[in-house]
């Protein structure tokens, strides 16, 4: 029944360790042996998920990646742009304001200096070392209105970041897609940005339907993607905003919980390919 199964990385296809145990790096390679086309959604720059592609062997012409949360999407294979919607310098520096005022910090990512902030913090050093990116220090002011970024962040200590949750402007979840993709990030993005947004745009490349898609998540930033999916699964470990909306909830990322979930509704014996 199901063709395509995407699935967010950290908290939900990497454990605790940020590894891919033997139980999922197997489940999803009886996946991919039965026809399955399975794709790695992430908030992540693509730096940062290619060692990951790289150990489940996602290189194909075949295959595809979607990174930044949705902002980005290709082939891996053949490096075509299947979806590519980003913001610019001067929302940078609007939503670099509205940090400040808000007592958070703040980092993005720019197509030409990479991860860049106005000042360093130990959450966008996280950022850095998770994905082997080097950090530019610089003021969001010298960036000119139309410089493309990708997607802009407000990070703090969890507290502090449930207080600028609570606080922010409702004109910016307007202008912007904001979602939270760790305790400490708050993400904006294009409005048109989204996993959903980026599941949908592989499937409808393949000819897939939504009914013949699984996601599989653990935050807000899945939301989008597991109500487009046929299938939303929400790991045991997710947030309770995001098991609510989730159509089944297997393990957790620490028990195996992506390969359970491809075993029971992909890979038993009563399931099958459509």
């Amino acid at each position: 029944m199901y063709k395509l199964i995407a699935l967010d990385m950290d908290g939900t296809l990497l454990n605790s360790d940020k590894q891919i145990s033997a139980e999922n790096k197997q489940a999803i390679a009886r996946a991919r042996d039965k026809g399955v086309t399975v794709v790695l959604a992430s908030g992540r720059p693509l730096e940062g998920m290619q060692p990951k592609l790289d150990e489940l062997g996602i290189h194909s012409d075949k295959d595809f990646v979607l990174y930044y949360n949705g902002s980005m999407v290709k082939n891996v294979g053949t490096d075509e742009v299947i979806l590519q919607k980003g913001l610019d310098g001067k929302a940078a520096k609007a939503l670099a304001q509205h940090a400040e005022a808000l007592g958070a910090y703040v980092h993005a990512f720019s197509t030409e200096h990479g991860l860049i902030t106005p000042a360093q913090n130990p959450y966008t050093e996280i950022e850095g070392k998770i994905n082997g990116l080097d950090i530019t220090v610089m003021d969001f002011e010298t960036l000119s209105d139309d410089h493309p970024i990708i997607k802009v962040l407000m990070v703090a200590e969890p507290t502090q970041l449930n207080s600028v949750i609570a606080a922010l402007p409702s004109a910016l979840r307007e202008e912007f897609t904001v979602v939270q993709s760790a305790p400490f990030f708050l993400e904006f993005l294009n409005p048109a940005s989204d996993k959903g947004a980026g599941v949908a745009a592989i499937a409808a490349h393949l000819g897939i339907q939504p009914a013949e898609v699984i996601c599989m998540g653990d935050a807000e930033n899945d939301h989008a993607m597991l109500e487009y999916a046929g299938l939303g699964i929400a790991m045991t470990n997710a947030m309770e905003a995001t098991k609510q909306i989730a159509d089944y909830i297997t393990e957790s990322n620490d028990e195996h919980g992506v390969a359970k979930a491809i075993e029971k509704f992909v890979l038993s014996a009563d399931s099958s390919v459509a």
